[in-house]
């Protein structure tokens, strides 16, 4: 009859996946064959389980990923020169541990956006800490910190995450130098420490021409490129196979243009 009381003190020791697994046992017909050392091994497993999901989610949730990604939902069916064994090897996640570098290019629309999202999703299941972040909206980010106060406390939080993911590099090319600095700033205390995710639709060979400044952009790439995985996407847009299969027309008018959500779903970029 010690049911109740020691329910509620699970409860008030926060330990919910052995309170739910103790009253999952309570409902099990044949539970009082097993030992008692047996029933606790279970109940400590659930509370580990529940710990390790609840981890998981906070992990997930600071990411921000901009899709809900997965190495294993990976399409590699579709032509697009997408390495199965690199793949493969990635998912060790042993490139974090290595504080190597992944850098992801090709056209619109081939899924760079989906694979990096997918690689940090695996990173944060793996126990590391992932953030993802579109170029131009961190520089932004990073000019308005300066001004608020927030500067130091935001280079340092940029300094401490596993795998941080800088999608569209190299769209805009009018960088200002300021706006140069701060991202040798951030690959610099990033450099042999922790792992960078980069894509961009330029390939690796445009990136120092579209840095602009030679020097800051020898800096730059000194510390992003010698010690990356290389990933080049090439074929048709994702987004246009699905339109193909959808049987949209090539260019909808205003009145048949598929809503922001609807044109995103099941799309890997």
């Amino acid at each position: 009859m010690l049911n109740h009381p020691t329910f509620n003190q699970l409860r008030e020791l926060k330990l919910a996946g052995m309170l739910k697994a103790l009253q999952n046992q309570e409902q099990m017909p044949d539970i009082e064959r097993l030992g008692f050392l047996e029933r606790l091994g279970m109940l400590v497993d659930r509370e580990i389980q529940e710990r390790d999901n609840r981890r998981l989610a906070t992990r997930l949730r600071f990411a921000k990923l901009k899709q809900a990604a997965s190495l294993e939902d990976l399409d590699l069916k579709t032509p697009r020169q997408l390495d199965r064994a690199l793949i493969q090897q990635l998912a060790d996640c042993r490139w974090v541990k290595e504080h190597l570098n992944i850098l992801v290019t090709g056209p619109t629309g081939v899924g760079k956006s989906f694979l990096a999202c997918a690689l940090a999703q695996k990173a944060c299941r793996q126990g590391y800490t992932a953030f993802y972040q579109r170029l131009p909206r961190l520089l932004t980010e990073l000019e308005i910190s300066r001004g608020d106060g927030r500067y130091p406390r935001l280079m340092r939080q940029l300094a401490r995450i596993d795998v941080l993911v800088l999608d569209d590099w190299g769209l805009d090319s009018g960088l200002t130098d300021r706006q140069r600095r701060d991202l040798l700033e951030v690959l610099d205390d990033r450099y042999a420490t922790r792992a960078t995710v980069v894509t961009s639709q330029l390939p690796v060979e445009h990136w120092h021409e579209a840095l602009g400044d030679p020097t800051l952009a020898e800096a730059i790439l000194d510390r992003l490129v010698h010690n990356a995985y290389r990933i080049k996407l090439k074929g048709k847009s994702m987004r246009k196979n699905l339109a193909e299969e959808l049987g949209l027309p090539a260019k909808p008018t205003e009145t048949d243009r598929p809503s922001e959500t609807e044109s995103r779903k099941n799309i890997d970029d």
